[in-house]
């Protein structure tokens, strides 16, 4: 299921292949998020056209609208949204717990009221497989209780223990009801969540017990929720070490330019972020020299692309940057969707170089380059 292609010499990065019902996934990947069965404001043509090979999809969000009797009339989320390719679904214990008015956890469960109109709403580990088998991604993830930061010992280490649990139950799940990919292309893939909060001794407990208990792969999670970088990337450190090296590994919700590639040299081989989009409805692009706030007046006249070195449907059809101006000033449409190109392009280029760095043994000034790059105050010009 996944190959290991080459290690890199000076750090834990490696380059590897992921095989899915769906399809073959290459590793340093990442993966645009379709929250609600779409990347937001870009089609299915537009994520193959910019080399996207696999995408996010959110349970939660599918499960409360439209609906699984919606999602199993259409035979899952890949006939819906017409993408042929592979998807990862989240389990919805994030947005459960980040989202949800009035919840209420038990050993059963999450009872709650769903953020959109307070209905009554119960997801458990059993449930959250059911949803993910009708929507039929390729990879499913175990449903999980994502504690917030910060967090004291003794909430986060009773969570963990949950957590465990409620791994085991989508473990005997699976085991009973073998759930298959979209349209019946093969075995669904299932990743365990390694949760701990802050706590060295957590995460290594909680990566341990998921790989005892046998999973297709295994994801950090837990992380991003507002806690400091280097809580972060010490989260990976304490949990990266304990998992198989045959496995796949995945950061959840993660990141910035910098904090992908530092993940990638400490062994991370999967990410999924909303920032490209998110960013570019405030009129912000990435580029090979750092960020560009296209806000800004010094823009107003500039005929240059966002960059010019740039094959995105942007800066390659020759939208100036004055224009991308206009557009963001003005809440048009189009430059949120020209902008959301850019920047899923950078970020799935990014890590092709990534790749392709790993590859021909010069990883190492690839990721110094990267990470001084954004490390700098430097306007772009």
């Amino acid at each position: 299921m996944f190959e290991l292609v080459k290690a890199d010499a000076g750090s834990a990065a490696r380059r590897g292949r992921l095989h899915t019902a769906h399809g073959v996934v290459e590793t340093p990947i990442f993966m645009p998020v379709g929250t609600q069965g779409t990347v937001k404001s870009v089609s299915p043509d537009e994520l193959r056209t910019l080399g996207t090979q696999i995408i996010l999809g959110n349970t939660y969000h599918l499960f409360v609208r439209p609906g699984m009797e919606i999602m199993a009339h259409f035979g899952g989320l890949h006939r819906f949204m017409r993408w042929d390719g592979p998807i990862l679904t989240d389990s919805g214990g994030f947005q459960v717990f980040s989202l949800a008015k009035l919840r209420k956890i038990t050993e059963e469960g999450v009872h709650f009221q769903n953020h959109l109109d307070g209905t009554p709403t119960f997801i458990g580990p059993e449930t959250s497989m059911e949803i993910q088998a009708t929507l039929g991604s390729d990879i499913a993830m175990l449903f999980d209780e994502c504690p917030p930061y910060p967090c004291e010992r003794a909430p986060a280490e009773k969570s963990l223990d949950l957590t465990t649990r409620w791994a085991k139950r989508c473990k005997d799940w699976a085991e009973r009801n073998q759930p298959t990919a979209g349209g019946g292309a093969g075995r669904q893939l299932h990743f365990g969540i390694v949760q701990g909060s802050v706590y060295a001794d957590l995460r290594e407990r909680a990566a341990k017990s998921l790989v005892d208990l046998g999973f297709d792969g295994y994801a950090v999670g837990g992380v991003s929720v507002g806690e400091p970088e280097m809580e972060m990337l010490s989260a990976i450190e304490h949990a990266v070490p304990f998992l198989p090296a045959d496995k796949p590994r995945y950061a959840m919700g993660l990141g910035t330019p910098p904090q992908m590639i530092e993940m990638v040299a400490r062994g991370v081989d999967m990410f999924d972020c909303v920032l490209p989009t998110r960013v570019a409805r405030t009129g912000t692009a990435y580029t090979a020299r750092g960020t560009m706030n296209l806000r800004n007046l010094k823009h107003a006249r500039d005929e240059r692309p966002i960059d010019e070195d740039c094959a995105c449907p942007a800066c390659s059809g020759g939208f100036a940057r004055g224009y991308l101006r206009h557009l963001v000033k003005a809440e048009e449409i189009l430059g949120l969707r020209l902008i959301s190109l850019h920047n899923l392009h950078f970020y799935l280029d990014l890590m092709a170089r990534a790749r392709r760095a790993l590859e021909d043994d010069s990883f190492s000034s690839f990721r110094a380059g990267v990470v001084n790059l954004y490390q700098s105050e430097t306007e772009i010009p």
